[in-house]
């Protein structure tokens, strides 16, 4: 293990009286659901953290889904909507595109829909009547199922549980709310049938680019030596997010050397704002609202001043936000798209995990 890499600890557990209640509360709702969980006839693979938001989870959900797609499976990606304002079960996608806006389904919902050709986006705070509507209402019936940000939605049976860890602070200091930023204890990853180290884009030197060294040399198999600890027994893989340079309109680039002002609304708009200085922009300034923020006229102003005032000649964001902001602001706006690439070992497990599902279900 390299100097490096034995920055990262895997923190003891919590003896606080509020981690305990907390803790207590989240294993009570596990077990009542143990044998209460609505199922789907079809296998449910299940992507989701322990963390409050900004694990690289959605750029995973969309890279298996491509993947499953390409290999000839119809999926159906069921999503809560987190953010959005509407109500009941909604077809966000039959594989053609959005068919409803982010104020009606949600930011995260929209951007899968908008990359991903060939597969299905429903949202409701029940997955389950989300799942049974995909089947009885979809033109083209799923035969699997992706749950994004699924791993606390105990309602709905799952088949295979995908957890995402973060490269920086990759246990969130062991600690729930209110001080912590952990969603459920670290014991919950026994529930896990992977996890997945999501680390940033391992530079090459052609690109003129130094690595992450701090996240870059970590190994998955300590990272799973750590969580043993906690109950995990499962699997665990690396999966590296590539940056892709900012486009606009149809996919046209952003010309090389143009300067460029960052907003985001993500839960670490520090790391992409890392991954952006990296690439070949000039990147003149930047503003960081809060995670799903929703873009009223006042942030929409806010940001065309401060876009004015830093003289960059685009606007760049993430692709959650831009479904936001797409046609509201006055001023060149440009995505940064974020794509998850898990590595072969992540994909040979997988496609024999669903081999099995297959096999037991024939």
């Amino acid at each position: 293990m390299n100097s490096e890499a034995t920055a990262y600890k895997v923190p003891a557990p919590s003896m606080s009286p509020w981690q305990r209640l907390y803790g207590g509360g989240h294993r009570l709702r596990r077990a009542w659901y143990r044998r209460r969980a609505s199922r789907l006839p079809r296998p449910v693979i299940s992507v989701g953290n322990l963390h409050w938001g900004g694990t690289g989870k959605t750029p995973l959900t969309a890279s298996i889904a491509a993947r499953l797609r390409d290999q000839g499976r119809q999926v159906a990606i069921l999503s809560r909507g987190y953010g959005s304002r509407g109500s009941g079960v909604r077809v966000v996608s039959t594989g053609s595109g959005p068919l409803l806006g982010p104020l009606a389904a949600g930011d995260e919902p929209v951007l899968l829909a908008g990359e991903l050709q060939g597969v299905s986006v429903v949202v409701a705070a029940d997955r389950y009547r989300a799942g049974q509507l995909a089947l009885e209402r979809l033109p083209t019936t799923p035969d699997v199922f992706l749950l994004d940000d699924g791993f606390s939605h105990v309602r709905l049976a799952r088949d295979i549980d995908i957890l995402v860890f973060p490269p920086d602070d990759p246990m969130a200091g062991g600690r729930l709310p209110p001080s912590g930023r952990l969603r459920e204890p670290l014991t919950s990853v026994r529930h896990a049938n992977a996890i997945v180290w999501s680390l940033p884009e391992r530079p090459t030197q052609a690109a003129g680019r130094r690595p992450d060294e701090n996240a870059a040399d970590w190994r998955p198999e300590e990272l799973t030596a750590g969580l043993a600890q906690y109950g995990f027994t499962g699997r665990s893989f690396s999966s590296y997010t590539t940056v892709l340079p900012p486009t606009h309109k149809r996919q046209e680039p952003v010309p090389e050397g143009a300067s460029v002002f960052l907003v985001t609304g993500i839960a670490r708009p520090g790391r992409v704002a890392k991954a952006l200085a990296s690439l070949p922009y000039e990147l003149v300034g930047s503003l960081a609202f809060p995670d799903h923020h929703s873009y009223p006229d006042e942030s929409l102003r806010q940001i065309e001043r401060a876009w004015r005032e830093s003289g960059a000649a685009w606007v760049v964001t993430t692709g959650k936000d831009h479904v936001k902001l797409l046609g509201r602001l006055e001023t060149p706006l440009a995505e940064l798209p974020l794509r998850a690439r898990p590595e072969e070992a992540f994909w040979s497990w997988l496609g024999s995990s669903l081999a099995q599902l297959d096999t037991e279900a024939s």
